[in-house]
């Protein structure tokens, strides 16, 4: 098995360093890496570049995110800690437990029922009570619990999803990747009363999204 050769609190600063670095200036994102641990969110043979930052299998044919990029998608949903969030895409867990420790009530959609079950366990036994789950289609949303002040997408898209956009929430802001199967850009949304204001965050990577609204598996 692979060991450590520095404590995960010390890989972890280092990771805090390189993220300041690359223009996250966000404290509570900061602190946020801090106090949920990424090596649990990853293979305990993938355990020695926990903190590197760099994407990682995690099996299913999905990833958790590079660090930076969870950091800067966070930092974009400009949290003031009583939003109620939809994600899209649960993964590892790992950016819905860092999005848990400032904002009001995560919902997360995972595609993989395997994956979605093992995470949804995972992060019960450590405790968060404040992410509600569902497997299913996540292009399509959640509109039992729509709106939304806040909808990060952490796979990319062909095009913005009309269900996403329907469920936001006048004010919200939502974060999504969109382009091809191979690069998208991170697109930022806020709802404004003149309709959607869109941005640019830069070229990213992330596997599909598969649904009704997205991709075809």
């Amino acid at each position: 098995m692979n060991q450590y050769t520095i404590k995960p609190e010390i890989a972890c600063e280092r990771l805090i360093k390189k993220l300041r670095g690359k223009a996250i200036t966000d404290e509570r994102v900061l602190d946020a890496f801090r106090k949920v641990p990424r090596h649990l969110f990853v293979d305990t043979m993938l355990y020695a570049q926990a903190y590197d930052d760099n994407a990682l299998p995690i099996g299913s044919g999905q990833t958790i995110s590079q660090p930076y990029v969870v950091a800067l998608m966070t930092q974009l949903l400009r949290l003031t800690g009583d939003e109620k969030i939809l994600e899209i895409g649960t993964g590892s867990g790992f950016q819905a437990a860092i999005l848990a420790q400032f904002s009001r009530r995560i919902y997360t959609i995972e595609r993989n029922r395997d994956l979605g079950d093992a995470t949804r366990k995972k992060l019960r036994d450590m405790g968060y009570e404040n992410i509600v789950f569902k497997i299913g289609d996540g292009s399509r949303g959640w509109s039992q619990h729509a709106p939304f002040d806040r909808i990060i997408v952490t796979a990319g898209a062909p095009v913005l999803p009309p269900s996403l956009s329907d469920q936001l929430a006048q004010g919200g802001i939502m974060i999504i990747p969109a382009g091809d199967r191979f690069h998208q850009d991170l697109e930022v949304y806020e709802k404004t009363i003149e309709g959607l204001k869109k941005t640019s965050a830069g070229g990213v990577v992330f596997v599909p999204l598969i649904g009704d609204e997205g991709w075809e598996k």
